[in-house]
């Protein structure tokens, strides 16, 4: 067993997991990361792309969350300026649009408001004229076009370059290591991981569960025994067409549900997304279901006449990651997109699961884990702010 001791072990290498690396690093600690498969393997390297406030949050009152998804955003926007980009969003209210153009205008005010009236979040209305500009969209039936911004990331490689900085701070990474249990006894865990064929282990005084959706299996595997959260799997699929979008990101409503979906460039390709459909399988085998891409084919053919002969023939790619959202009755598209930090008594055993959260506000996310459990680790000198830490 490898007997090298660490401040922190954290267990997952997707956004949460290396931003709680890059946070602990950059306060001084020791950190060693596990990662079963590959960086963003999992769910942070199946999102919908975005770096975004996450406007729809306005409708169930999430404002604290929005706020500081805003105010995250900003900072990706200054320390990752070749991953992360400014781009236009158009929503068209058209007649049978179940979101009225005064909800439009009034929500993005709001958002405007809480972004501190940041002039990256303000929006216009577009004139008329400029309609027939938008990429082909079908100009029938609208009512009005509203622009704001938002940004746009390729999620695997902002995870990559957040493990990057965390590394240039000290932090360690064990790829591919699969956790196989962890033991807290005698101040500290001890945990067991399956590296290149054999069990290895570490010591760490405090241990990060950022499995993501795998966080409950996770928990049954440590000892004392660990209670499980109560939680939905959702998975939310994309799909890839052939054909460029090149004025911006079209917010839209899908025409079975009204839920919003993004119509938004992609590589010089077209991605539309996303599903909510629940999921109770392994985290490890998500596809796009074929109901689910027929959804998404059929969205984008109600705004865009170029994809209405579009069929499942016709999609270049698609790809399914899972949301964990508390669990609860009715619509997820209404539940809560708040990070949930679950620990039982820190006192007596210094694990703490990260479940659900945004990757807009990964770095948030890993500062608030950093300070929850800053109490049990030895005094340390900072050595950065990531705040300011550039992203490559």
């Amino acid at each position: 067993m490898n007997s090298k001791s660490y401040d922190i072990a954290i267990i997952g290498g997707g956004i949460h997991g290396a931003g709680t690396a890059q946070a602990a690093a950059a306060a001084g600690y020791s950190a060693a990361v596990l990662e079963m498969k590959g960086l963003a393997s999992g769910t942070s390297g199946k999102s919908s792309k975005l770096i975004h406030g996450g406007l729809r949050y306005l409708e169930t009152a999430q404002l604290s969350l929005v706020k500081e998804c805003l105010h995250e955003r900003e900072l990706l926007l200054k320390n990752a300026p070749g991953l992360v980009a400014l781009k236009k969003v158009f929503i068209p209210v058209y007649r049978e649009t179940a979101r009225r153009p005064w909800v439009i205008r009034t929500g993005l005010s709001l958002y405007y408001a809480l972004s501190g009236f940041n002039r990256d979040s303000g929006f216009i209305l577009v004139p008329k004229r400029e309609w027939g500009n938008l990429d082909g969209m079908d100009v029938d039936g609208i009512q009005a076009v509203f622009q704001y911004h938002e940004a746009q990331t390729d999620d695997s490689l902002l995870t990559k370059a957040v493990m990057n900085s965390a590394m240039e701070l000290g932090a360690e990474l064990y790829m591919p290591a699969k956790f196989a249990g962890a033991v807290f006894e005698n101040g500290g865990w001890t945990v067991a991981f399956e590296e290149k064929g054999a069990t290895s282990g570490l010591r760490a005084s405090c241990l990060v569960n950022a499995g993501g959706p795998w966080a409950n299996m996770i928990l049954e595997k440590i000892v004392p025994v660990q209670r499980t959260v109560s939680v939905d799997l959702v998975q939310g699929s994309h799909i890839i067409l052939e054909g460029k979008i090149e004025q911006g990101i079209y917010y839209v409503e899908a025409p079975r549900d009204r839920r919003g979906v993004f119509v938004m460039p992609w590589k010089h390709k077209t991605m539309i997304g996303t599903t909510e459909t629940g999921y109770t399988g392994d985290p490890s085998a998500t596809v796009p279901l074929k109901n689910e891409i027929e959804y998404l084919l059929e969205t984008a053919g109600r705004y865009f006449p170029r994809f209405r002969s579009a069929g499942a023939g016709d999609v270049l790619d698609s790809f399914a990651g899972l949301r964990v959202l508390p669990s609860g009755g009715g619509s997820p598209f209404r539940r809560s997109r708040e990070t949930l930090f679950h620990f039982e008594d820190l006192n007596k055993a210094r694990l703490i699961s990260i479940i659900g959260g945004k990757l807009t506000s990964y770095r948030a996310t890993g500062e608030s884990v950093i300070k929850k459990i800053a109490p049990y680790l030895p005094s340390v000198k900072a050595r950065g702010d990531t705040k300011k830490l550039p992203l490559a």
